[in-house]
């Protein structure tokens, strides 16, 4: 499966780079199945959602300072 056309952009991909995310988050949606992700979904309907929200939905507090 191809990754995300969002990856190069979302913050996904810098809060794993900065190791702050598991690896499980990237392998499980931004290069697997990313149709299921909640932040795919709300950008191809262009609805607002926080950079510190999870693909699976979840707001995760200690990623909203960086």
């Amino acid at each position: 499966m191809k990754q995300c056309k969002w990856y190069f952009v979302c913050p996904m991909k810098r809060y794993y780079e900065k190791g702050l995310i598991d690896k499980k988050w990237i392998d499980n949606y931004c290069k697997g199945n990313w149709k299921d992700c909640i932040r795919y979904q709300k950008e191809e309907n262009v609805e607002y959602h926080e950079d510190w929200m999870l693909p699976d939905g979840t707001l995760d507090e200690s990623l909203k300072k960086y």
